[in-house]
């Protein structure tokens, strides 16, 4: 165990850094799932601006490293803009679908 007061006060003080930094981290964690496993593009893209401030958080305190932030961010990203695309994909095959059901009309002879 410590020798000195200063590094008695050190020991306490780390313990309290780690329990934070380890909630910080969790949480963090959870945000990052609850997006990647929504699969409603417009509730993925609402929570990805606060969890990308999160990641942004843990880097800037050297919880996780910067590169490893910028890696989660970019997979959190493709991952609502490939919600985008399957949104905005079935859109327009339920107009089509309901074009092909419109009579159309006769053309007109000269």
């Amino acid at each position: 165990m410590a020798n000195h007061k200063a590094t008695e006060k050190d020991v306490r003080k780390v313990k309290v850094r780690r329990e934070r930094n380890r909630l910080k981290g969790k949480t963090t964690r959870n945000a990052i799932r609850k997006v990647a496993a929504t699969a409603d593009f417009k509730e993925a893209s609402e929570n990805l601006p606060k969890t990308i401030a999160m990641i942004d958080k843990l880097a800037k305190s050297n919880i996780i490293h910067k590169n490893k932030a910028a890696n989660l961010k970019s997979k959190l990203t493709k991952k609502v803009n490939a919600l985008k695309a399957t949104a905005t994909a079935e859109k327009p095959a339920k107009k089509a679908a309901a074009k092909k059901a419109a009579p159309k009309k006769a053309a007109k002879k000269k």
